[in-house]
């Protein structure tokens, strides 16, 4: 185990993309990081090099968070290296293997969805929140929080990927929850909802949103990029916001703003 006295933060999905903007961003401030993901580990050279040229201790934990043995495993695994856990971003997610009307989709797309992007994060945050009351027991000035990566999927409505939109909303109303029930340990819960974001999960309607973006879908006429999700998280979870716990953090470049 070491003995920093830095603080940890745990990123799923923290290889590539919003995840590793995140990760990114809290090496900057002086976070030790864990990451998760599926892939092996020896695919992962790159971005566990640049963490670590941040100046962070990185950690990797392979695994699914839908299941709940690979969920175990991975705070086991924190807790053996780091020994503690302040801040958790539950950014994992995936979107549906083929987009499907709703009158077409199965159930089989709706489980795999919904299993990763809800039920996961919901027992990693369970778990990972008993922890951290345990810590804020012992140690009641440190900061504890978490963090989940939304969408703006969780009111626009796309009704050839539902189970993502339904995913969404379910992250919504996971963050007032825990939010409602951390607020007596002092442990803050927010979301962060991304508009259109510049990654591998949208690489495929490039054309689609350039052209959107270049129409006036944002009122700021760009992509969002995983480093604007980042500077969001880091001042989250460096502190900035105590009193914001329960509060959704646009970051959309105004796309979901009422115009006329």
């Amino acid at each position: 185990m070491t003995t920093s006295n830095k603080p940890v933060a745990f990123v799923t999905g923290g290889s590539r993309g919003i995840g590793f903007g995140c990760a990114s961003q809290l090496a900057k401030l002086g976070f030790d990081i864990a990451i998760n993901g599926m892939r092996d580990e020896s695919a992962l050279a790159e971005p566990i090099a640049a963490l670590k040229a941040l100046g962070a201790d990185v950690v990797y934990c392979q695994g699914d968070i839908g299941s709940a043995d690979a969920r175990s495993a991975m705070l086991d695994k924190i807790k053996a290296h780091f020994g503690k856990l302040n801040v958790l971003v539950n950014n994992a997610g995936v979107a549906p293997k083929e987009r499907k009307d709703i009158l077409e989709a199965t159930e089989e797309s709706f489980d795999y969805v919904v299993g990763t992007n809800v039920k996961g994060p919901y027992f990693l945050s369970q778990a990972a929140a008993n922890w951290m009351i345990e810590q804020k027991a012992a140690d009641t000035e440190g900061f504890y929080a978490i963090i989940n990566v939304g969408s703006i999927s969780a009111t626009v409505v796309s009704v050839n990927r539902g189970e993502y939109c339904v995913s969404k909303a379910g992250i919504a109303m996971m963050s007032q929850l825990f939010a409602a029930r951390l607020g007596e340990f002092g442990i803050p819960v927010y979301e962060i909802r991304p508009g259109v974001i510049k990654t591998d999960m949208t690489s495929g309607v490039t054309d689609k949103y350039d052209a959107l973006i270049e129409d006036g879908l944002c009122v700021t006429k760009r992509w969002g990029f995983p480093d604007d999700i980042g500077k969001a998280v880091g001042s989250l979870a460096s502190g900035d916001f105590p009193y914001s716990t329960g509060q959704v953090i646009m970051v959309d470049g105004g796309l979901t703003m009422p115009r006329l």
